[in-house]
């Protein structure tokens, strides 16, 4: 397709025909700003999370690399658009797009800004007016620890590996208060007076135990981030480095438990803003085309786009437009998907689940009456962060320096040479032995890592 060339200005005059839709359509946006960029620019923004300012580390440089090479060779293409929660909302269009591809794309990014400032899990989860401000600060005192002549660049990306490594296992809830270990110790003298309270045969209440206040943690967690931080035997800026990994962890969690939502949401309105502007005929065409393009279903996998696009158009078919804004708001892609997507849905969409074993292929599911109900609990159980492993910290003496995790087995198995790694670089940060608990071929598991980073696999 040949590009049009276009100005500023005319890219400036649509912008203001799209805000005045997104306000007639009652989209809540944070101000919007844009910024254009060619080719090489926006391969760095994708492979530095498209933030304008980053802490340095391998992996991103590595991530550049390889997205410029196969772009390079046309094995694979760019983002139309990329966008940042923050106020003001920053989206990039790519120089070398055609006209009508930076109008969708403006149109797409609207979409986004609303969703990022009006769903509970952004509002809750990220301070979207100190983004930029937030991750410039954080490149600085890394970059402070780097050029450190007592630590120096070899001692920060050690950290930084293993915190990269670690960094998705923490607190998978958002906007919930942290309970202080205090706050704990009270529940659990509370509930062990309560259940003495109740007991009705004395000789049973020499049964209750009387709960373990010094151990570490006092229960089963989550957080293994927040806890290594507290617990691990680091020097004061390894810590920091910790927090700030942790920290922008927490800023795009929102994002991996909403992508469905968040593409399907910015879809709906690009494709409802683009048919209210009454484009040229040959710019309607090429919409028509790129939009189809965006939707399009995937082969053998999930286009967060199409799911999420065809699933709002749904609702607002079944429940009328106030109902989609509702949805907007309170959901995310598990409750999404369980809520609101229908048998009806999933014929239309020709939804399956299958297996693959070597090299054949095995239909498990179809989208028939019970096949559906299948299909749709596998595809939210394996969105957002729920398709990270869950590891929990059970137990910990910081005296020996033995750490004990164990693996929230739901029936999909740990990738025993990413296990064994990840374990090398948990064992780093605590400073001692670790051992986690899972299952392999149905069998319970015990994975060791002493103080020399060897790895021992052993039956329970």
């Amino acid at each position: 397709m040949t590009m049009r060339k276009y100005t500023l200005k005319e890219l400036e005059a649509w912008n203001e025909r799209i805000e005045k839709i997104v306000k007639d359509e009652n989209l809540d946006c944070y101000p919007q700003e844009f910024e254009i960029c060619c080719y090489e620019d926006m391969i760095c923004y994708e492979a530095y999370v498209g933030m304008p300012s980053h802490y340095a580390h391998w992996s991103y440089g590595k991530a550049y690399e390889r997205k410029k090479t196969l772009y390079k060779y046309n094995v694979e293409g760019l983002p139309y658009e990329m966008v940042i929660n923050s106020n003001p909302c920053i989206g990039y269009l790519m120089r070398d797009n055609t006209l009508l591809l930076q109008i969708l794309t403006m149109a797409h990014v609207y979409g986004h800004n609303d969703f990022f400032k009006n769903n509970r899990l952004f509002c809750d989860g990220t301070r979207a007016d100190y983004t930029n401000e937030r991750f410039k600060n954080h490149a600085d005192r890394i970059r402070s620890y780097i050029q450190d002549p007592s630590i120096g660049y070899e001692r920060v990306e050690r950290i930084l590996d293993a915190a990269h490594a670690l960094k998705f296992q923490t607190s998978r809830v958002i906007g919930i208060k942290k309970i202080s270990e205090e706050e704990k110790k009270k529940r659990m003298l509370k509930k062990y007076y309560d259940e003495i309270k109740h007991t009705s045969i004395l000789e049973e209440k020499k049964d209750i135990p009387f709960p373990d206040l010094e151990k570490i943690p006092l229960e089963p967690i989550e957080d293994l981030m927040g806890f290594m931080i507290e617990y691990g035997k680091l020097e004061e800026w390894e810590r920091d480095i910790l927090s700030i990994v942790k920290e922008e962890t927490a800023y795009f969690i929102p994002q991996i438990e909403t992508k469905i939502m968040n593409e399907g949401w910015a879809s709906y309105w690009h494709y409802k803003i683009l048919n209210q502007l009454k484009l040229p005929q040959n710019l309607h065409i090429e919409f028509l085309n790129r939009h189809n393009q965006v939707i399009r279903p995937f082969l053998g996998n999930v286009n967060p786009y199409y799911v999420g696009f065809k699933i709002f158009e749904k609702i607002e078919e079944k429940y009328g437009r106030e109902k989609i804004f509702e949805v907007r708001k309170m959901e995310r892609d598990q409750s999404f998907i369980r809520r609101y997507l229908t048998e009806e849905l999933c014929r239309e969409m020709n939804l399956f689940q299958y297996h693959s074993r070597a090299k054949e292929v095995e239909i498990e599911e179809i989208s028939d009456e019970e096949g559906y109900k299948a299909i749709r609990n596998t595809l939210a159980s394996n969105t957002g962060m729920g398709s990270i492993p869950c590891i929990k910290v059970v137990e910990a003496s910081p005296k020996d320096r033995s750490l004990l995790l164990v693996h929230e087995f739901d029936g999909r198995e740990l990738e025993l040479a990413y296990a064994y790694e990840t374990l090398r670089y948990a064992a780093t940060l605590w400073g001692g032995k670790v051992e986690l608990r899972t299952i392999v071929d149905n069998t319970k598991k015990r994975i060791l890592c002493d103080e020399n980073k060897n790895i021992f696999l052993k039956n329970e």
